[in-house]
């Protein structure tokens, strides 16, 4: 068994500026390592996001995760970081 995951986690929007203008990164993570997890380790890489934490939702390949969601990942996941969208 394998002793990390590697996740891809993709910014958008807000969340690429909190993150220093970077439109991905890839996380490593211990085997069963999840969404909650994810969040910590990139809070404390990008202290911006951690700010703006709470309204930001994921997406794990592609679909979304409702707000509060834990959600377990397996290595090669991809994790999108979506702030919300204003506009008019």
């Amino acid at each position: 068994m394998a002793d990390k995951i590697l996740v891809k986690v993709l910014f958008f929007a807000a969340a690429r500026e909190m993150a220093g203008g970077e439109s991905e990164t890839s996380v490593e993570l211990p085997p069963g390592g999840t969404t909650a997890q994810l969040r910590s380790i990139l809070a404390e890489r990008f202290p911006s996001l951690a700010e703006a934490a709470g309204s930001i939702t994921l997406a794990v390949n592609q679909e979304y995760l409702d707000e509060g969601a834990v959600e377990a990942l397996k290595d090669g996941d991809e994790v999108a970081l979506i702030p919300p969208i204003s506009g008019g």
